[in-house]
């Protein structure tokens, strides 16, 4: 029985330095869920674009062929991609430490 209790005290403890971190961030939950939509759908289109293959010079009128190295805007939009990928992680671990109203 004493396990219980001295179980159920540190998960309260731990409860309430977390929010005591990232709990003046509550009010702000809403925007950072909709952040996160913004980015995923963002994160989605750039890797639709990057169609194996059919790299973005065959869509501005180029040849079309495969090289094995990024040039130009598909070097870009590769770094773009990492870019919002990254953005996307940390705003979902934000989104998950900050506790709801």
């Amino acid at each position: 029985m004493h396990a219980d209790t001295y179980d159920s005290t540190h998960q309260a403890i731990d409860i309430e330095k977390r929010e005591r971190r990232v709990g003046f961030l509550t009010p702000y939950l809403t925007v950072i869920q909709i952040i996160q939509v913004i980015l995923g759908i963002a994160l989605i289109v750039s890797i639709l674009l990057q169609a194996r293959g059919a790299g973005l010079g065959s869509v501005f009128g180029g040849t079309g062929t495969v090289f094995k190295t990024r040039r130009g805007i598909d070097r870009l939009l590769f770094r773009f991609t990492i870019g919002l990928a990254i953005a996307f992680c940390l705003v979902s671990a934000l989104g998950a430490a900050v506790p709801a109203a």
